[in-house]
């Protein structure tokens, strides 16, 4: 599996350790499910760029900068290749930025201030198609086009006499994500905070109405049985590391054996991100989004599924559960979930009388996640410094709560 460990973005909890573990654990089914086919071009660029890079585009305001010496890069071999395929102005700064799934991520800015954002995977040993640049840059690349906010794709490159490994390169531009109730209110005013619903959720209505095929994604993953693969691969997760967890749960297997019989047809396959919520996505401080996140566990499946995880990360005043004791749309100003899927069955025409059947899918397989977060916590295979192992425990306990409150409407 994936190292994601400097990685806390995919998950917004406070203290219990790495968030990005979750992401770990869902990383090593999409990698082994949706292989994408290796060709690719040495480098692949769009049109150099006649003003500063920015714009609508964003990467990681929302992370302090840390400046250190250049890993992963020979600075000259890529400074040179730049202006081959966009517009830079030298001397360039490179600023290393935290996060980015272990990826080598780096700012790099011009003596113009145009910014730039570059990412290859980590050094050493990799797994078989762990750490896919092309994958990320070809989501984007689809994507820029369309009503979908993303980061603007740059260029891609596989030169060896570049770089040792692949790479991209995106644009830049100012928003924040939204962790907390404390940055949310700090950011965003009222009124942008009821845009800010609105805009979240008519992304993702966007992204579920584009046609994969049109887009060239058609090949992006296994469209048919979404739903289906995944409860069989998170109960086997569950169920092989009972014994390393020390934990067992009944309702788990209860759970997966109603999800199983009551699981609805799945209609057309769209594009799905995986793992769409307020902390992958960039508000401006108007409340729009000026970019969607991490595209690392998008593939092809059931829009309903991506809408369920969706939903129930739009966390409600009063709630207090999975996303921690501040989740950030609990404060007052934002849409309720009701408003969201409101809006998001206008926009698609989508038929969402079996959406609590989705919500408690989300919430069974978010255990199964954390369960095997917590099962390598308990193998001593990750450190515990610094884990709140009992909140985990309470996390993963409030997901199959939730669960069986949503089986319960199915």
């Amino acid at each position: 599996m994936r190292d994601l460990a400097d990685h806390d973005r995919a998950f917004p909890i406070d203290g219990w350790g790495s968030r990005n573990d979750l992401r770990h654990e869902a990383l090593a089914d999409v990698v082994k499910q949706n292989p994408l086919p290796r060709c690719r071009p040495k480098i692949l660029t769009r049109a150099p760029a006649t003003q500063p890079i920015g714009g609508r585009l964003v990467l990681h305001d929302k992370l302090g900068l840390v400046s250190v010496t250049v890993i992963g890069f020979d600075e000259q071999a890529v400074e040179a290749w730049l202006h081959t395929v966009t517009e830079v102005d030298p001397p360039l700064s490179w600023t290393r930025l935290p996060g980015g799934h272990s990826n080598l991520t780096y700012l790099v800015t011009d003596s113009a201030g145009r910014e730039l954002v570059l990412r290859r995977p980590p050094k050493g040993e990799l797994l078989p198609k762990a750490h896919d640049m092309w994958r990320e840059y070809r989501i984007i690349d689809a994507l820029w086009p369309t009503a979908v906010p993303v980061a603007q794709p740059i260029a891609f490159c596989d030169d060896r006499a570049v770089a040792d490994t692949h790479f991209y390169v995106m644009g830049k531009a100012s928003g924040r994500v939204l962790h907390t109730g404390t940055a949310a209110v700090a950011w965003l005013d009222a009124p942008a905070r009821a845009r800010a619903g609105e805009a979240f959720i008519n992304a993702l209505a966007a992204l579920h109405s584009l046609d994969p095929e049109t887009l060239g994604l058609q090949d992006l993953g296994r469209p048919d049985s979404y739903v289906a693969r995944q409860l069989s691969a998170w109960h086997r997760s569950w169920t092989t590391q009972v014994d390393s967890a020390r934990h067992d749960d009944p309702r788990i297997h209860e759970l997966h054996e109603l999800l199983t019989a009551r699981m609805p047809k799945q209609g057309s396959a769209r594009i799905v991100h995986g793992d769409y919520g307020p902390h992958n996505t960039l508000f401006n401080q108007s409340g729009d989004v000026t970019a969607v996140l991490d595209w690392e566990l998008a593939t092809l499946g059931d829009p309903l599924a991506d809408l369920g995880y969706c939903i129930n990360s739009w966390v409600e005043p009063g709630e207090i559960g999975a996303y921690g004791t501040d989740p950030a749309t609990a404060r007052p100003g934002f849409p309720s979930r009701q408003d969201l899927i409101a809006r998001y069955e206008s926009a698609t025409g989508a038929d969402l009388g079996q959406l609590a059947y989705y919500r408690a899918f989300n919430w069974w397989k978010l255990a199964c996640i954390i369960h095997g977060v917590y099962a390598r916590y308990m193998e001593a295979k990750k450190s515990t410094e610094g884990v709140d192992l009992p909140d985990l425990f309470r996390r993963m306990r409030a997901c199959v709560d939730a669960a069986e409150q949503q089986a319960a409407l199915i």
